[in-house]
């Protein structure tokens, strides 16, 4: 007897009737026409990806009862706008036999699992960021009362965010989610476990060839140890502001902004001596550039690239009301920025994307094709052609000398 599918899923999503349910999705192979052959990473639980009209959703089998309780928790990380894979739907069945549960989600586009970026060459200037980003995640779940359970390499992907790393929760079946913020114990143990899962992850890359053997291994859990340290104490710790040093709490605003984060809330308590007060502030997601650029351009990319791109805005602000003598607002400053720079700099690049896809599944992405990162790298480009001629050549000389470096560099590889 065939199994029945019950499905929940969200709206708007395809209905996925057409999927062969009959069957274990490990053995789909060969008789499921919508298969996409992806980049993936490793995983204890069987996962395959199918095509619907050219959008990629992950299906995973699990357990019965689990694929529900993963969809829950990511749902909640979506809420909360944490970086995590979105949650699309998921599939239990009515005969109790069938011992299974399936869990779908959108496929994290231009994300790279961690071994494919030690594997390419082309990918080089992220691999110092990647513990970095797996850090950044930790601190980012924690301070929103999630603990992971399982922080691994290979339990996350990666986007490229203006020259590092974006890390993606892919995995939630061990989260828990507590409120409002997840207590001391459980966090250091949720530490611990992501410092001897990413030593044995890179030790597996040391293993195979892909990572110099000369590496310390004790040396990757003790840099992010000391990395998330540093994060969780800058983002969340107390100051005492003594009377006429208001300024500070301003101060304060802007750092953790610079980092990302938007604030939430400031609590100004005074001290049991009653002269000075104590600054508390909390935090908010970490997409504080993010959202800003998305209200000013319309442009939705990782926080790190809008980070840049804010800046320059800023910058071009304070140019322009120089050059017109009267104060312009940002917003004036962003519209000048998106048609008479950004647009025309990545109208420019349209055919080096269009290559590389042609030369590459754009669910593999080893070379950048996502038009904002590659603006950050031509904004890096044009900082060094600058610096080399002593002023500033403009961003179309340095587009068309970034195009000219890589045909050069693949005329003589």
């Amino acid at each position: 007897m065939k199994p029945t599918p019950v499905f929940h899923l969200k709206v708007p999503t395809p209905d996925f009737l057409d999927l062969p349910w009959d069957r274990s999705i490990t053995e789909w192979e060969g008789i499921c026409i919508r298969l996409a052959q992806v980049a993936t990473g490793l995983s204890r639980h069987p996962v395959v990806f199918v095509n619907y009209g050219g959008e990629l959703y992950a299906i995973k089998e699990l357990p019965i009862g689990k694929a529900s309780q993963e969809f829950q928790a990511l749902l909640k990380m979506e809420e909360l706008r944490l970086p995590s894979v979105e949650p699309i739907g998921h599939v239990n069945f009515l005969e109790p036999e069938y011992r299974a549960s399936v869990l779908i989600t959108r496929y994290l586009e231009g994300s790279l699992p961690y071994r494919t970026i030690f594997m390419s060459t082309s990918l080089n200037r992220y691999r110092q960021h990647l513990l970095d980003a797996m850090a950044w995640l930790l601190v980012q779940l924690h301070l929103s009362g999630i603990f992971w359970g399982d922080c691994s390499l290979s339990n996350t992907l990666f986007r490229r965010d203006a020259g590092m790393l974006q890390a993606y929760l892919v995995d939630a079946e061990t989260a828990e989610i507590t409120k409002p913020r997840l207590a001391p114990t459980l966090r250091y143990q949720d530490l611990e476990i992501m410092e001897v899962n990413v030593t044995g992850d890179i030790g597996d890359l040391i293993a195979a060839g892909w990572i110099n053997p000369d590496l310390h291994m004790a040396d990757t859990g003790l840099y992010l140890r000391q990395r998330y340290r540093a994060l969780w104490d800058e983002v969340t710790r107390e100051e005492t502001i003594l009377p006429g040093e208001s300024f500070r709490i301003q101060e304060r605003i802007r750092a953790l902004n610079a980092l990302g984060f938007a604030v939430e809330e400031i609590e100004t308590p005074l001290t049991p001596q009653g002269e000075t007060v104590r600054l508390r502030i909390s935090v908010t997601d970490r997409n504080f550039h993010r959202d800003l650029l998305m209200e000013l351009t319309g442009l939705e990319i990782e926080e790190m690239q809008a980070r840049t791109m804010i800046n320059e805005i800023r910058e071009l602000k304070s140019n322009l009301s120089h050059q017109r003598n009267q104060s312009l607002p940002l917003s004036a400053a962003a519209y000048y920025w998106y048609e008479n720079i950004y647009k025309p700099v990545t109208e420019r690049l349209v055919p080096l994307i269009a290559d590389r896809l042609k030369k590459q599944p754009v669910n593999e992405c080893l070379e950048t094709v996502d038009p904002a990162e590659l603006y950050c790298e031509i904004l890096e480009h044009k900082w060094y052609l600058s610096e080399r001629a002593q002023k500033d050549v403009g961003h179309l000389t340095a587009v068309g000398d970034y195009l000219n470096t890589i045909s050069s560099s693949l005329a003589n590889p």
